[in-house]
């Protein structure tokens, strides 16, 4: 009779353990629920109201689900907030974390209406410290081995632009009379008009005298499908090149949009000049390539430099 008990008893509690577990499972999953919702109407809120990429999207919405989860509330108070940013402050985090961390906290709470902005920190700027010099982008150049891989390699080498700009570039944005490219940015909101050489603008005549065609059509497309290029077909594209050209560097389409501006700035360039074809928006980011090259600093004072004696 008494194992009867204490078989009733430990049903009885197997089965109250049993009904806790399945309560804590549906709170969570309902928990759950309304995170994803929460991030999916934050979502909504930065589509409508700020021109972002896609992946900058993906990042605000990650930042503030860690947030989110780390605060266990979907809908925190101010000084939650506040004492979250002050952690990440203190914390061993590189400046660009703090600042896009900072960046993704203010969004959403701009969203909730409970506005709040906070100090950023100082990034500092990227040294760059190795590009090309236009013996080895000769060198790639020379390795093509058709007049489509000729079109790329050119077209990137002196126009400077950026990879995904460069895969979203259409035939009509060639003006061949004018020796330029019409360059939509992918940082900032504007398009800019990049110079290239009438030798660049002979290549991709040829190039479109063999791939026909229309002004909306993608310049350039895969070979097999004729789908648009994405930026990692690219970066592939370019390592092959330096590969054939047995260039011992770490060759990557950005590169070649430094390596144009100090080529440039060896060949005495104006920093305004350098800032047009680069497209920057501040004169600040141009200014980075004259500190990273010091020689051309130095080149300048020689020849400017007042005749004291």
């Amino acid at each position: 009779m008494q194992n009867n008990s204490l078989l009733i008893g430990v049903t009885f509690k197997k089965q109250q353990i049993e009904r806790f577990l399945n309560a804590l499972l549906k709170l969570c999953v309902m928990e759950k629920d309304k995170l994803d919702q929460e991030l999916q109407s934050f979502k909504k809120h930065l589509v409508l109201n700020y021109a972002l990429r896609n992946v900058t999207i993906k990042g605000h919405i990650e930042n503030i689900k860690r947030m989110l989860k780390n605060l266990q509330n979907v809908n925190p108070e101010k000084e939650e907030v506040i004492n979250y940013v002050y952690e990440i402050r203190n914390s061993n985090k590189s400046a660009s974390h703090m600042c896009n961390n900072i960046s993704s906290i203010e969004k959403f709470m701009d969203y909730k209406r409970k506005l709040v902005r906070f100090a950023k920190p100082k990034r500092q700027k990227q040294l760059i410290t190795e590009t090309l010099t236009e013996a080895e982008i000769n060198r790639m150049i020379q390795s093509c081995k058709n007049i489509k891989e000729l079109a790329m390699i050119t077209t990137l080498a002196y126009s400077g632009i950026r990879n995904r700009s460069f895969c979203n570039l259409k035939v009509k944005d060639i003006d061949f009379g004018n020796n330029t490219l019409t360059i939509r940015k992918v940082k900032g909101r504007r398009e800019y008009i990049a110079q290239i050489s009438s030798e660049c603008i002979k290549i991709l005549l040829k190039y479109l005298e063999k791939y026909k065609k229309g002004k909306e059509d993608y310049l350039f497309t895969t070979k097999v499908r004729n789908n648009q290029y994405n930026q990692s077909d690219i970066r592939k594209f370019i390592i092959v090149l330096s590969m054939r050209s047995k260039i011992e560097k770490n060759v990557y389409p950005h590169l070649l949009r430094h390596s144009l501006a100090s080529n440039m700035l060896n060949r005495g360039a104006g920093i305004v000049l350098i800032k047009e074809q680069l497209g920057h928006d501040w004169i600040q980011s141009t200014e980075n390539y004259l500190s990273c090259f010091p020689n051309r600093i130095k080149s300048e004072f020689e020849i400017y430099k007042p005749s004291y004696l």
